[in-house]
């Protein structure tokens, strides 16, 4: 105990210490027993104790006591034992074995079961049981059966590594409890990191008959006790390291079995009242059964006690013992033999004398030596009355394969048995086999067809499948009966969002917005920590079961809010509220109600149940939600943004990691279903990237796909062929940019051939589209295609759309009541097509602004006035009303385009970097225009606008960006741009270093900050470029500068003289820092820049065709004059709001509202589509090899199974031949007899034996 108190003190950290501060309260409620009375044992001549201990051992108060200790004949541990605090616990470690400790407690035999599952669960981290399974027998040193290894090892740990189970047996090197951890180990070594932990190996042992138990004792606990095991080959009593935890029950006796076993059958009972899945979440109490290998006489109170609890019990017969005197009794005994628990009860009051006389028979034979033999018949009589709990397993004719099986069934026989008549004899076994996530086992023998589900036995099922991540029920149910319109209503949907685990990152999100409702936030002005902690605290407080759908919709918000409307808001009836404040009061109101919403059915089920899955980051549930639900491109790009979303905000870096995995998955197929649906229609593709959805909040997948930065998607050709003809209008692409320019200083052009518009032809191809389209009729051809290819019509629609009901429509359908949009004469309709297409629009905005940059330039360098009253100068004057179009143009883009509300809009304004940079430039001009108007700060006004005029000159940049070759160049050198910040950073570091050394070196005393500051910093920059003045630097070298040593001149302005002792040190500084700085940084650099560019160049086309998108949507809303004749359509777009009154359609760019059969037909055929692609993808994956080899396996499983089987049938012919054989022999002897006897004369003699080779006896 000092040595292994001395490695424990030595060996602490701060992990130990926690380890001993988290369990030190254990001593204060578990219990040890001592025996306090000396017993003496008969057969020890007064050595020993019955306790089995030695009277040196007893304390001196259980000797002394010698008139109690006369009277007594039996010791008892309830009577003859004391509790004390417990002084063995903590952590264990096997010297010698692998560095994974176990988790030990000594405790008494009367400790509650319920403190002791805590412990473990809680505690220990044991991960909660699927199921229990209690291996009873095998004790001792007798020798187990091969079959019985075989058994355990194929069978039990195997089916237990696939359910999560518990196995509970002595935990000691003998018997079964060897045979079981060795099986375990086996297991987890060829197990996957996942289902490591899978399996529990639970020892239950009682204390006094653990060898070296003294190495566990400390008062303190052992964090970890080293356990020393002298022979690891044999047999014994020590405790096996292949255990996770043990319980060691103490009775006060030392040597003796059985102490245990009242303690381990209450831990078993209550284990089986608790709930299964997360924290209880699940459908069953945790099944519980007891295993029964060999085993003697005096285990059969402990297998009756235990049926009359209406525990299972699974007896392996010709185990030995007491498992084969059970098989015997139960499957010979009864003239009607009970085999696998058919539940054949006979319902008789008391045992009749013909079945106690057989009992007793059966025990004598099996038991011959047991002298109380009339007991052991009662125990058997009564465990024959609870026979239908008790299932007879053959493993060494059956095999260990199906294991799992056997169990299953073993326990819904058990279960049958305590369900009630109304519930359906099936329902117990479905709900074990999804406990134990044994999809296989519920294909073969619950869904094949045998037997008709209803939906009230599926729906907790499908409630326990999905808070447990178990996609392949999910599916399974789906597929056989559970309509999920009716299953997933508000309130059930609430109830799933209220099942989420703890600490993960939309428990936090949930938290914070129930936090919000309840009233509990603290105010805003409050320090953030301060903040922090108090919402921590109430979110602790605030109960889970609140979370409402409130709180799911403020959730959606934050992730997708800026591309959708609010999600849920219909159901709560807050879809007319537009204020945040305005909707929580009403919320709160609402949910301190009946909340009638709750028992209405969900309106999109499946996406509802998609967006839930993505949320809690399950891949393959929401992977399966994905494929059921409907608009399956912009389902795939919302999940992609939320995961995207939520990785920002989750800290662990595995989750986040896999967030972005299953983000890029989902954008994968996004794009790999709308590939499919390009290559089978292009113009129903296009309008499947503009129709609005109504189950995505509005939003289209052009939208959801820019907000989730979905590059991939936005390379598609298909998405680039509607961006380019958006970008054109009706003007083919493949015009050359000299004929626009051309047409754009000469605009009679437009009327001739130079330009090739495309309206004919599109409508001839219109015209065939629709003898082609199949099941779609003509009023969805015009949707299809006439309002995607005539963009003049959907940009400027404005002055037909005052007669229709909403703006949406009006931008969408042209004129609904019409077929196609109403004939303009050629000279008005070719002007619209050309001065209303985005590109012309782009090409004048980029003429004019060269021109204000001339402008700016002109009036910077040439016509800049003095302030007033000379000047301003009348093109300065120009200048600023250009700029103030300008600011008039950024104002309607930010606060008057688009469905959002001023915050959203201004937000996704500033998440922009060119609007950062419009906004830098508009502030500067604004500053240096007012700072120029007074005499006194006139030269800084006019330092701020040639700073501004750079910022105006670089936002070019950003107009080029549509350029095919320099558009990606363009993004190469804005990632290039943050090398250079990072090589800044050395740099500085560096520069400063070396800046600061050589000044101070150089001169002794010079007080100028200008100078020091120009020799600290500017002129070590310079030494990079190879500026190096050296006749300063090195005294060596002749200096034409007047210089002194006089301070007081010095201080004056002169200039001071060099220090000369040290300038050898200067010099060398010097070559360190060029040698650093030239060769090494310098290289650092250009590596960094090689790096940045192989690296974007291979993906710089993607990144530029996702970019390109927001300059399309930046100027197909524009006006199509350009700044400053902007101000022309501003006066325009006025007087039509605010005057006339005409909604805007422009608003809503890029959006297509489908109704009825039209939206019917397109979301129909996405389906298909999205059908088909599953099913390439289905094929594709079958034809794998990894696949070719499991189905081969299955085949050589099958193969196998029927080899064993027909082994079986040879066993049983030769069986029968045996009986025949024995027949005949019998009969010839009958024969023989009767012949020889006088009694009676036969008839006709015997018959004679016919040979089987007819023709071998004719030859003869």
């Amino acid at each position: 105990m000092r040595d292994t108190g001395g490695e424990r003190g030595g060996g602490g950290g701060d992990k130990i210490c926690k380890s001993e501060k988290d369990q030190s309260w254990i001593p204060k409620i578990i219990k040890k027993r001592v025996c306090t009375a000396f017993v003496e044992d008969s057969f020890s001549n007064g050595a020993l104790c019955q306790c089995g201990g030695a009277r040196d051992a007893h304390a001196s108060v259980a000797l002394g006591d010698y008139f109690s200790t006369a009277i007594v004949n039996h010791w008892d541990s309830a009577q003859h034992s004391s509790e004390y605090p417990t002084d063995a616990f903590g952590e264990l470690q096997f010297a010698g074995a692998s560095k994974r400790h176990s988790y030990f407690l000594r405790l008494s035999w009367d400790t509650p079961p319920s403190m002791v599952y805590t412990l473990m669960t809680a505690h220990w981290g044991l991960p909660a049981p699927n199921l229990v399974v209690s291996v009873v027998g095998g004790e001792g040193r007798t020798k187990v059966k091969t079959w019985v290894r075989e058994v355990l090892r194929q069978g039990l740990v195997k089916a237990s590594q696939s359910t999560g189970a518990w196995i509970l047996t002595a935990g000691l090197r003998e018997g079964v409890g060897r045979c079981v951890g060795e099986a375990v180990r086996d297991h987890a070594t060829a197990a996957s990191s996942v289902s490591l932990n899978k399996v529990v190996a639970l020892g239950i042992a009682p204390w006094g008959l653990v060898h070296n138990r003294q190495q566990l004792v400390n008062p303190q606990g052992s964090f970890p006790a080293k356990y020393y095991v002298q022979n690891t080959s044999r047999d014994s009593c020590c405790l096996d390291n292949n255990y996770q935890a043990f319980l060691l029950v103490d009775d006060g006796s030392v040597g003796r079995r059985g102490g245990e076993t009242g303690f381990r059958a209450k831990l078993e009972d209550y284990i089986s009242h608790q709930r299964t899945g997360i924290w209880g979440s699940g459908s069953i109490d945790i099944p519980v059964l007891c295993m029964l290998v060999s085993g003697e006489a005096s285990m059969l109170e402990r297998v009756d006690l235990s049926l009359k609890s209406s525990m299972p019990w699974l007896v392996l017969a010709g185990s030995g013992g007491l498992a084969d005197f059970l098989s015997d009794v139960l499957e010979n005994l009864s003239s009607a033999p009970v085999v696998q628990s058919s539940g054949e009860g006979d319902g008789e009051a008391g045992p009749s004398v013909d079945l106690k006389d057989r009992m007793a028979e059966r025990v004598k034979k099996h038991f011959p030596s047991e002298a109380e033999s009339d007991k052991l018949v009662e125990r058997a009589l009564s465990i024959y009355q609870n026979r239908d709990f008790i299932t007879i397993y053959h493993g060494e004719q059956e095999g260990p394969n199906d294991f799992d099986t056997v169990l299953l069934k073993a326990l819904v026989g058990a279960s049958k048995q305590r369900a009630s008549v109304d519930a359906s004899p099936y329902n117990e076994e479905l709900r074990l086999a999804v406990t134990w996530n044994r999809v296989d086992i519920a294909k073969s023998e619950l869904f094949n067809g045998d037997i008709q589900w209803r939906y009230e036995d599926l729906e907790d099922s499908m409630t326990d499948a999905l808070i447990n991540d178990k996609p392949q029920f999910v599916r399974l149910f789906t597929e056989n009966g559970l309509n999920i319109l009716d299953y997933l209503t508000y309130g059930r949907l609430e109830s799933l969002y209220r099942s989420v685990a703890d600490g993960t990152v939309l428990y936090q999100l949930l938290q914070r917005h129930l936090v919000e409702r309840l009233g509990t936030a603290v105010p805003v002005a409050t320090s953030s920590n301060v903040q922090d902690k108090v919402a921590a605290e109430n979110v602790q407080r605030g109960p889970v079961t609140e979370i409402s759908l409130f709180e799911v919709s403020g959730v959606l918000e934050l992730l997708i809010g800026d591309v959708c409307q609010l999600f849920y808001y219909d159901a709560l009836g807050l879809e007319q509220i537009s204020s945040k404040r305005r909707a929580l009061r009403r919320a709160s109101k609402l949910l301190r109600g009946d909340c009638l919403y709750r028992e209405k059915r969900c309106l999109f089920p499946w996406a509802s149940l998609f967006i839930w899955a993505v949320l809690q980051n399950r891949s393959e549930m929401a992977t399966f939600f994905w494929e059921m639900a409907g608009e399956s491109v912009l389902s795939a790009l919302s999940g992609c943004k939320m995961l995207r979303e939520l990785s920002k905000l989750e800290v662990e870096t595995e989750t986040k990691l896999s967030m972005k995995e299953l983000a890029q998955r989902f954008e994968n197929l996004a794009h790999d279903v709308f590939s499919s649906c390009y290559r089978s229609n292009e113009s129903r593709s296009f309008t499947l990237l503009i129709r609005k959805s109504p189950v995505w909040g509005g939003t289209t997948c052009l939208q959801m796909g820019m907000g989730a930065d979905a590059r991939l998607f936005f390379s598609h050709d298909g998405v680039q062929s509607l961006l380019s003809q958006i970008w054109w209008g009706d003007m083919k692409r493949n015009t050359e940019v000299w004929k626009l320019l051309l047409t754009f200083f000469c605009p009679v052009l437009c009327y001739t051939n130079l330009i090739s518009f495309r309206k004919e032809e599109e409508h001839q191809q219109e015209e065939e589209g629709k003898l082609n389209e199949d099941g779609l009729g003509r009023d969805n051809d015009s949707l299809y295609g006439a309002t995607i290819f005539s963009f003049s019509d959907i940009k400027h629609i404005e002055a037909d759309t005052q007669g229709l009901n909403t703006p949406r429509t009006a931008t969408i359908k042209g004129i609904p009541r019409s077929r196609s949009p109403p004939k303009r004469p050629f000279i008005v309709s070719r002007w619209r097509q050309f001065w209303f297409a985005p590109v012309t629009s782009f090409l004048g905005n980029v003429l004019m602004y060269f021109l204000f940059l001339l402008l700016f330039a002109y009036v910077l360098l040439v016509d800049f006035k003095p302030p007033p009253p000379s000047g301003p100068a009348i093109t300065e004057y120009v200048l600023y009303f250009w700029v103030f179009t300008i600011v008039c143009e950024e104002i309607r883009e930010t606060f008057f385009l688009g469905a959002m509300t001023w915050r959203q809009r201004l937000r996704v304004y500033i998440q922009d970097v060119w609007n950062k940079c419009d906004l830098t430039a508009i502030v500067l001009f604004i500053i240096g225009l007012i700072c120029r108007m007074f005499r006194w700060s006139y030269g800084f006004g006019r330092e701020v606008l040639c700073v501004d005029y750079m910022v105006f000159t670089l936002r070019l940049i950003h107009i080029f960006a549509i350029h095919k070759q320099l558009g990606p160049k363009i993004i190469i050198v804005g990632k290039m741009m943050k090398d250079v910040f990072f090589f800044l950073f050395f740099l500085g570091v560096w520069l400063m270093a070396y800046g600061v050394a050589n000044q101070a070196l150089l001169y002794s005393y010079d007080p100028r900050l200008d100078h020091i500051f120009r020799r600290v910093f500017y002129r070590p920059y310079l030494h990079i470029f190879g500026q190096i003045p050296v006749e300063e630097m090195d005294v060596g070298k002749r200096w034409d500068m007047e210089c002194t040593d006089n301070v007081t001149l010095i201080q004056s302005g002169e200039e001071p003289c060099r220090v000369l002792y040290s300038n050898w040190l200067v010099v060398i500084l010097l070559v360190v820092y060029l040698l650093v700085t030239n060769i090494l940084l310098i290289n650092l650099l250009i590596a960094m820049f090689s790096h940045t560019f192989s690296e974007v160049q291979a993906n710089s086309d993607i990144y530029w065709k996702f970019q390109r998108y927001n300059l399309i949507v930046q100027y197909h809303s524009r006006p199509s004059l350009a700044p400053p004749f902007i101000i022309l359509s501003h006066i325009n777009l006025f007087i039509k709001r605010n005057i006339r009154k005409v909604p805007s359609v422009k608003i809503h760019h890029f959006v297509l509202e489908l109704r009825g059969k039209a939206a019917n037909r397109l979301m129909t055929w996405e389906t298909i589509q999205k059908e088909e692609f599953l099913t390439a993808q289905s094929k594709i994956q079958k034809s794998s090899d990894s696949e070719r080899l499991k189905r081969m396996s299955v085949k050589v499983d099958g193969v196998i199974k029927h080899l064993t089987e027909s082994r079986d049938f040879e066993h049983r012919l030769r069986a029968v031949e045996n009986e025949m054989e024995y027949c005949s022999n019998a009969l010839s002897w009958i024969v023989d007899t009767l012949a020889q006897g006088s009694t009676f004369k036969p008839p006709r003699p015997p018959p004679t034996l016919r040979d089987t080779f007819p023709s071998s006896s004719s030859s003869s």
